[in-house]
């Protein structure tokens, strides 16, 4: 596991080998950036959304936090980091793709389905509470389900289903719809699966996950 002193040892590693082998990009890159992909990922260190999908700096726009959710657009009241992110995304960078990928073992996925957090207040899990809140009416028919059908992976399904979730809590937001209409924004889900390696994508039809081939 990497304390602080790695991680300075991975920079000086990064220094030496990958900053000169790509140093045309960084200069090119210290001008400005222009992804055409926006990722909405979990922050759950086993995920990161540049080793999955092999990209180099400067390709895609990332935002990471539990469970990967984007909650419906609002104003007033608090900050709104994922907001924030969302609306320079689509509107100042213009991007063209916005994918939410959800994973296996999802920490924020089975805080919510063990309702541990219910209950929780100020210092205690009241943050986590008040995130994973967005997940609540999913997890209710999920749980429903699973007591007709004990055979249900019901933390697989929840896991899924938020990025369900965080894909209908996109199209709230004022700048998506127009975009998507006339083609100039596609939106995607996507679930990689931990123990097997495998990145399933959602079938905007079937409304199913699939493998990508």
């Amino acid at each position: 596991m990497a304390d602080f002193s790695s991680l300075l040892d991975g920079y000086r590693r990064f220094r030496t080998t990958n900053y000169p082998a790509q140093r045309a990009r960084y200069d090119a890159l210290a001008g400005g950036q222009a992804p055409k992909t926006m990722i909405i990922a979990c922050s759950d260190s086993r995920v990161d959304p540049a080793l999955i999908f092999d990209v180099s700096p400067g390709q895609v726009f990332v935002v990471r936090n539990v469970a990967n959710l984007v909650p419906p657009y609002e104003t007033g009241g608090g900050r709104h980091g994922v907001s924030a992110a969302l609306e320079f995304a689509v509107t100042q960078l213009e991007v063209e793709d916005i994918v939410v990928m959800g994973h296996g073992g999802c920490g924020g996925v089975a805080a919510s389905l063990s309702h541990r957090f219910d209950d929780a207040g100020v210092g205690e899990g009241y943050f986590i509470r008040h995130w994973i809140d967005l997940l609540d009416d999913a997890r209710d028919r999920i749980e429903a389900a699973h007591q007709h059908d004990p055979s249900l992976n019901a933390q697989r399904a929840l896991e899924q289903d938020a990025v369900r979730v965080s894909l209908a809590n996109l199209r709230t937001f004022p700048c998506i719809p127009p975009r998507e209409g006339k083609g100039r924004l596609r939106l995607h889900g996507a679930y990689f699966a931990i123990g097997e390696g495998v990145l399933h994508v959602l079938d905007a039809e079937t409304d199913r996950f699939a493998p990508a081939v």
